[in-house]
């Protein structure tokens, strides 16, 4: 990526954090414009503002940002009063991309409440001094830039990425000053950047014309949907995009050692401690609780249900296994229970089910402040989840995840829904939980069928998303299958926070979370091919993950190595790698009814390269060939 990046924003946003790991990661300069500043004068900003006032200050900065924008290839971080004077604005915006950072005042404050070189916020009321400069710099800042980054989540290295996004989806065209050279002026705090690393996670969707527009948003080139603001716009693009969070900034406070070096992960978590993550949504955020034994703790669930009644809705499987200690425990916390106990099988997520537990809430006089527990797998927590979006317009729920599959994804993120006849998932509601608790002993009650189709979705995170944590996979996959307690919990873990990360930028699958859909154009085929049931849910998302890569790998996405990885890998968890033979005519048309489809056309999520998602749609002729390659008797 050529050219110069320029940041702006309040003081507080992340521009000098944000810069440095954003030029190191492109290999550019970084400087920052108050650092320059104290360079030059021997004096701190705030030496400087109090012995010639704020007005000498804005002179020297202009000078300064001046002089800097000319320089070529840089990253510059300016002062949050940068924007005042329409020269800088002229020069900024001329010169190179502009992008805003923008934070939150809330968040803004707890990051400079101790720091005592912001000479804007020596005041009594600081609150009220950045609230009136965001006032008068919020039009400066969006005038002036390109697009528009929020910086609320302290997660530097998945901001970097989203910029880096942005700089692919529209680059600009900037024509260098004449006589522009890098040796224009010494540059007191310019940091040279490291070597070009290696390549990183990305999001790529596929190249598609689009009309310019003058409009302060971008819009998403596969969905059409708004992603960003932005006053740029594009003609053809691939979308970067970094969905692999940082485990430091997740909530991990009751972890021992949140900061676990990479031999620790390659050993797993220590079986006994229990993991808190946080998906983030705002005001309907929740925790995902992670830990052995979970359930034997009588006060952990209860502090979610904060009305009087919970109605626990689970299966003839996991019922007799858990029922009676998750209800005791809601009866010893002074709570009325109802239970709703279902069949168990993908076959009987269906309207039928879902009225029955209708049936019983409404015999039973359940008012909306009843909870509904969710105890069971993805079959049930996805019942219990639209059941509970749809009673009384909405009534609070818990997920209580009992297979690995829903531990690591379904429980997670708000789907909730049945099949229908002619499609999976066809019907349904987004519907975030009160809290996700996922106990891993309940895991070594699990068949092994359920608990390889489990290991698929986790070998999916690390396909689409994460490289290295497949690597881990690869490696560890043995200990995943014979149950090792610590490498279960580390495989949950990181599964939940790669989709927490990435439900947080699209709860409603408006473009980024469809790339959580790896295998499942294939498997949900497979599914409703074979009828519901006959193959496991994970089961047919694991040999779709085969097709998949098969259809990556003859478009040249990646090569035969990294095919034949996802195969083996998939194998090695007990998962089938060969497809049922539905006849051509029957697979096109099942995977013509896919929610991701648009336009008539069949959209698959392949990877290119192996840890990073690719959306896209194929030659028939090229899914053709994948079908003969990969479906057998």
């Amino acid at each position: 990526m050529s050219g110069s990046i320029f940041l702006v924003g309040l003081m507080g946003a992340g521009k000098t954090t944000i810069g440095r790991a954003l030029a190191k990661k492109l290999n550019k300069r970084f400087i920052d414009s108050d650092h320059e500043i104290e360079a030059r004068t021997g004096a701190s900003i705030p030496v400087i503002f109090e012995i010639e006032g704020e007005e000498s200050f804005r002179r020297r900065e202009a000078e300064v940002i001046r002089e800097l924008s000319a320089l070529p290839d840089i990253v510059l971080a300016t002062g949050g009063g940068a924007v005042l004077r329409a020269e800088n604005r002229q020069h900024l915006s001329q010169r190179g991309t502009v992008v805003y950072l923008r934070a939150s005042i809330n968040q803004i404050l707890q990051r400079t409440g101790r720091d005592k070189n912001r000479p804007l916020l020596q005041i009594a009321d600081p609150r009220r001094k950045l609230e009136e400069l965001s006032r008068q710099r919020e039009p400066l800042y969006r005038e002036v830039a390109d697009f528009v980054v929020e910086t609320n989540r302290p997660n530097v290295q998945f901001l970097v990425q989203t910029i880096m996004s942005h700089l692919e989806l529209s680059p600009k065209q900037i024509d260098a000053p004449v006589g522009q050279q890098s040796t224009a002026m010494p540059v007191g705090n310019m940091h040279a950047a490291s070597d070009v690393t290696a390549p990183s996670t990305m999001l790529v969707t596929e190249t598609i014309r689009t009309t310019r527009t003058t409009s302060s948003t971008i819009i998403d080139p596969v969905t059409g949907d708004t992603i960003a603001s932005s006053n740029s716009t594009f003609t053809s693009v691939d979308i970067h995009f970094d969905a692999q969070p940082n485990r430091r900034d997740m909530d991990t406070s009751s972890i021992a050692s949140s900061n676990q070096s990479d031999n620790d992960q390659a050993r797993g978590t220590s079986a006994g401690e229990t993991i808190r993550l946080e998906v983030d949504l705002g005001e309907r955020s929740y925790p995902i609780l992670i830990g052995r034994g979970l359930l034997d703790d009588a006060s952990v669930l209860p502090s979610y249900v904060d009305g009087k009644r919970a109605a626990i809705v689970t299966n003839d499987k996991v019922g007799p296994l858990y029922l009676a200690r998750v209800s005791a425990a809601l009866r010893a916390a002074g709570k009325q229970v109802t239970e709703i106990v279902l069949p168990d099988g993908e076959e009987h997520k269906n309207w039928a089910s879902l009225m029955k537990i209708f049936d019983v809430l409404l015999a039973e006089k359940c008012d909306r402040k009843t909870t509904l527990i969710a105890l069971g797998g993805g079959v049930i927590g996805d019942l219990t989840g639209f059941a509970a979006a749809s009673y009384m317009r909405g009534v609070p729920f818990v997920q209580v995840p009992t297979t690995l599959l829903s531990q690591v994804d379904s429980s997670v993120g708000g789907k909730t829904g049945i099949n229908h006849p002619l499609g999976k998932n066809m019907i349904g509601a987004f519907y975030q939980p009160q809290a996700v608790i996922a106990d891993t002993a309940t895991l070594h009650t699990l068949p092994p069928r359920e608990l390889a189709a489990g290991i698929a979705e986790v070998i999916k995170h690390g396909a689409i998303i994460d490289a290295p944590f497949f690597d881990w996979i690869e490696t560890n996959v043995a200990r995943l299958v014979a149950r090792d307690d610590a490498a279960l919990a580390y495989a949950i873990q990181r599964s939940c926070e790669i989709k927490a990360e990435v439900v947080r930028q699209d709860e409603r699958e408006g473009g980024l979370r469809a790339i959580l859909n790896f295998g499942h154009t294939f498997g949900h085929a497979i599914e409703n091919g074979l009828g519901y049931g006959q193959w496991l849910h994970g089961e047919a998302v694991g040999c779709g993950m085969v097709m998949a890569a098969d259809m990556s790998h003859r478009l040249g996405y990646i090569d035969a190595a990294s095919r034949d990885r996802v195969r083996a890998v998939t194998l090695a968890a007990g998962l089938p790698v060969t497809a049922p033979d539905l006849g051509t005519a029957r697979w096109l048309e099942l995977m013509q009814v896919d929610k991701k489809n648009e336009g008539g056309q069949i959209k698959f999520i392949l990877i290119r390269p192996l840890g990073a998602p690719l959306i896209t749609h194929a030659p028939q002729e090229v899914l053709l060939q994948t079908l003969a390659a990969c479906t057998g008797d």
